[in-house]
């Protein structure tokens, strides 16, 4: 008997939220959600990774910094979540 769940598939729109996924999740559920969004012909997408002591963010933001595709990134201007968001632009 399988013990894993079957996956959830989740509708790819230009804002991720991380919530929902637990913290060993977030690295592959984010290069996953980027790359269907570039498939997509997203320019600009909003990863919401929370607030807290900046541990998610931090996670986020290196993972971002790695990748060839990401031209900029940057927290939230304070108008639709602060820095507990990160705007990505390909």
């Amino acid at each position: 008997m399988d013990s894993d769940p079957d996956p959830v598939e989740y509708p790819i729109t230009e804002e991720l939220d991380l919530h929902m996924f637990r913290p060993n999740e977030v690295l592959d559920v984010l290069h996953d959600y980027l790359d269907l969004a570039r498939e997509r012909g997203f320019q600009r997408v909003r990863i919401v990774h929370g607030k807290g002591i900046g541990t998610q963010r931090t996670m986020v933001h290196e993972a971002l910094a790695k990748r060839d595709d990401v031209t900029s990134y940057q927290l939230d201007d304070g108008r639709a979540g602060g820095w507990g968001a990160t705007w990505v632009d390909f």
